[in-house]
């Protein structure tokens, strides 16, 4: 099987958060990817004697979903720091669609950070259900659980403390989601949303 390949970003200098904290969140992110593929080639290892390496498949590919959706999580995730920050047009597709979701921009918005202030590691999400035509928001623990079946992760804010603690500290978690808002690249996001 073809490996996963770590990709690369042009993300610039953001306000808050520090290229330094970028530059070890990174290297986070190249960790999933590499133990992604350790996964796949192992499994492909053990299943040559898959009688006698039942458990160990079973159990390493336990595994799998929380590496693969740490690996893709942050690509959601540094994609939109990339190429400095962008407003959302007033007539976008998403900026309608948030709106008629949550009445407004800001509604919707104010939940969002709500979601992203919830205790313990994971993300706060926004999806595009493809089969109902709506937004979603929603938080996943770690990288897998909560994941939303058959959605289209439009934007991933990470609230592991290893986004921000290095430049905010634990108390700061506002302030970074705050900072995070201030940085974001909307047209990235909407292209999330415009993918087939």
């Amino acid at each position: 099987m073809k490996p996963f390949e770590t990709k690369s970003f042009k993300i610039p200098a953001l306000r808050g958060i520090s290229a330094k904290n970028i530059e070890e969140h990174l290297k986070l992110y190249a960790g999933y990817v590499k133990n992604t593929n350790f996964i796949v080639e192992k499994i492909a290892e053990l299943r040559k004697d898959a009688g006698n390496n039942a458990y160990a498949i079973s159990e390493i590919s336990r595994r799998f979903g929380f590496e693969y959706n740490g690996m893709r999580n942050h690509e959601v995730y540094f994609a939109t720091l990339e190429g400095g920050p962008a407003q959302l047009a007033e007539n976008s597709a998403l900026k309608t669609s948030i709106t008629e979701t949550w009445g407004s921009f800001d509604a919707w918005l104010d939940e969002f950070k709500a979601l992203a202030l919830t205790r313990g590691i994971g993300w706060a999400m926004l999806y595009y259900d493809r089969k109902d035509g709506r937004l979603l928001n929603t938080w996943v623990d770690e990288q897998h659980l909560g994941q939303l079946q058959d959605c289209t992760l439009i934007l991933g804010l990470d609230m592991w403390e290893h986004s921000f603690v290095y430049d905010y500290q634990p108390s700061g978690k506002k302030t970074y989601i705050d900072d995070f808002f201030t940085n974001l690249n909307w047209n990235v996001v909407e292209k999330n949303l415009l993918k087939p």
